[in-house]
């Protein structure tokens, strides 16, 4: 999870997101909680000196997930306040040619009721889904049997044109049919 919003707040300062940035604040909230949980449960199962020596590590992984949550939200929080990064770091980011996007699947895609495998987004979109919200819920590394439902928000890495097809074809927009005709479109 801590890396999924590296990737997001990195993509949120580049791409000046608000829609990333929110999205690593919600994951941030939940990695807090979650590390809190890790405490209560390390100091629940420590019945001894020596179990507390073992559970060190553990607790000492969650500390570091929380950091490197913590450094995510910092980054989301710089667009979030409308602060502009130094030209530098953009033009360091966008050496990557990939980025990270957040769509919600209306009822009316033809995403929706279909398996990853079915679709084949990264061939068809060059968007590849990293993480789904269903809900509160979150799906991290979907594979090809996980299933897409309307009101999924999909978080998704690729190309810029990549995203766009996607956005359209999660909206309801366009079909599969139309892809290649949006993809000649924009080049």
């Amino acid at each position: 999870m801590s890396e999924l919003m590296v990737d997001l707040a990195y993509s949120a300062v580049l791409f000046n997101s608000k829609d990333a940035a929110e999205e690593v604040l919600k994951l941030e909230n939940r990695v807090n909680s979650m590390n809190y949980d890790i405490k209560k449960q390390s100091l629940v199962a420590a019945r001894s000196y020596e179990d507390a020596e073992k559970l060190t590590a553990l607790l000492e992984i969650a500390e570091a997930a929380e950091s490197m949550a913590n450094a995510a939200k910092d980054l989301a929080d710089i667009v979030i306040t409308g602060f502009k990064p130094h030209p530098v770091f953009k033009m360091v980011m966008e050496e990557s040619e990939k980025m990270i996007m957040r769509v919600t699947v209306s009822k009316s895609s033809e995403l929706t009721n279909q398996t990853l495998g079915d679709l084949l987004l990264v061939n068809r979109t060059g968007m590849r889904v990293i993480a789904i919200r269903r809900d509160d819920s979150w799906i991290y590394g979907p594979d090809k049997d996980t299933i897409i439902l309307a009101n999924d928000v999909l978080l998704s890495k690729g190309t810029e044109t990549g995203s766009e097809v996607l956005y359209k074809l999660a909206d309801g927009e366009i079909t599969f049919d139309e892809v290649p005709e949006v993809l000649d479109e924009e080049d």
